[in-house]
């Protein structure tokens, strides 16, 4: 029980969730802006640039809710630091890379890696405090996210434009020493809290494939067989929730979903937001230094001002969430991200760089206003049985939504752009696959204002 932990337990489960909160985002922007320094050494066209980042969120999303489940089975400590291992040697593999297509596959390996670590972060920090301080040690794991995410850009590009981009990779191996160290020595406790259950290999396999077919039909459009593979995969979510549904120990417990609706909509628009601006980044880091002819270190920094404000908003939106309605402070900050996502479609050559960056601001505004709410709605909706399985799910959600942007991406580059480099001869048809993607993500992010408002009040007396 969370009472029983020692406090040299509750400080390792918060470096270890931290962490985790940090690890991921870090590593997403910081690769963003070293993308066209990996393109011009391997000769990586756009689309295949836009695997570097897919083939790790695949993988990272595929296997984040099954490892969530291993972790209540076997113990989460377990399978934490197996993913600490894995991620540390696909990095040091990256960092070797002696061709595109070994980045892209080493990054799948990366990404099982870190679906075990962002599996079992959460859950090890919930089930190490009790409920009167679960409220701070989130609110310091999810600062960790935006941290990252503000850090990645200025230190990606300070280290690509000085050091090389290998080094970003390189930079997980102490990472994941310390981080092996403690755990083995620290962080005493399993967390076993369901042992003896059988795990759900078939609707892990259901799940995993299924998600696999959908991206893949994505990443070959517009092919003949891509239309067939998106079909076949959005089928085989919807046989996975039906077959979820009539299993006793389910990898998904979709009753969660079925019967909760704040949990459901909070999830759902979760989803969307990080569907509709996960890739902004990775399209203007592209923008910035093909067309603008920024350097990486200049890229980064015009990037870090949306998590910036993202960092600084995040906690005053979280702690005005328990005054106002978590869907109302959450709406309006769907509301901010769409009006931003609406300006970037006026982007070109020719935009100044001070639009760029107010736009950025905008979308940070929005997202620190919708992010905190929206977990604390999904957090607080449901028993303390269930926190594992909410703070598993709030991670598929946010790992899933950045999959699906950059398969929008992918699709509409593919399409436009094919697999060219992004040279000046190519840059007419660069720009107007920006603005559609744009468009494209203006649209969601509007639908997303409705799923937030329809989540309803929140039940505050959950604890």
């Amino acid at each position: 029980m969370p009472s029983e932990v020692n406090a040299k337990t509750k400080q390792a489960a918060l470096i270890v969730a931290t962490v985790s909160s940090f690890i991921g985002p870090f590593m997403g922007s910081s690769v963003n802006v070293a993308l066209p320094s990996i393109g011009e050494q391997f000769s990586m066209g756009a689309v295949q640039l836009g695997w570097v980042n897919t083939a790790f969120l695949l993988a990272a999303a595929t296997f984040l809710i099954p490892f969530g489940r291993l972790g209540d089975i076997y113990g989460r400590k377990k399978i934490y630091m197996w993913g600490v291992v894995v991620f540390a040697i696909a990095s040091v593999l990256i960092a070797n890379a002696i061709s595109g297509m070994m980045i892209i596959l080493c990054r799948v390996l990366q990404g099982f890696g870190s679906s075990m670590i962002f599996a079992t972060g959460m859950p090890i920090l919930i089930s190490a405090y009790p409920v009167g301080d679960r409220g701070r040690v989130l609110g310091i794991s999810v600062a960790a996210v935006y941290l990252g995410l503000s850090t990645g850009p200025f230190f990606g590009g300070i280290i690509t434009q000085q050091l090389g981009w290998r080094y970003i990779f390189w930079l997980n191996l102490p990472l994941g020493m310390i981080l092996m160290a403690v755990v083995l020595f620290m962080l005493k406790g399993d967390w076993a809290e369901d042992k003896g259950a059988r795990f759900d290999y078939a609707g892990s396999f259901i799940l995993g494939l299924s998600l696999l077919a959908t991206m893949y039909g994505f990443s070959t459009l517009p092919s003949a067989t891509a239309g067939l593979l998106i079909m076949i995969g959005l089928a085989g979510l919807v046989f996975f929730v039906t077959f979820e549904s009539r299993i006793k120990n389910p990898v998904v417990n979709i009753d969660l979903f079925r019967y909760n609706t704040v949990f459901a909509f909070s999830n759902l628009a979760a989803l969307i937001n990080y569907a509709a601006t996960f890739a902004v980044s990775f399209l203007l880091s592209l923008y910035l230094q093909k067309l603008k002819g920024l350097s990486p270190q200049e890229a980064g920094l015009v990037l870090i001002a949306q998590p910036v404000v993202q960092a600084i908003f995040s906690p005053i939106a979280g702690r005005l969430s328990d005054k106002i309605e978590p869907r109302t402070v959450a709406s309006l900050g769907m509301g901010m991200t769409f009006i931003g996502l609406v300006l970037l479609v006026f982007v070109d050559g020719a935009t100044d760089m001070s639009y760029v960056i107010a736009v950025l601001i905008i979308l940070g505004f929005g997202f620190a206003l919708f992010s905190s709410p929206n977990t604390n709605a999904i957090m607080s909706s449901v028993e303390r049985r269930y926190y594992g399985v909410s703070g598993a799910l709030v991670s598929a959600m946010r790992q899933i939504g950045m999959m699906v942007s950059m398969g929008v991406v992918m699709l509409i580059l593919a399409l436009l752009l094919g697999r060219a480099e992004i040279e000046p001869q190519y840059f007419e048809p660069f720009v107007k696959s920006m603005k559609i993607t744009f468009i494209v993500f203006a649209v969601l992010c509007f639908g997303g204002i409705f799923a937030s408002l329809a989540r309803g009040k929140m039940n505050r007396d959950n604890s």
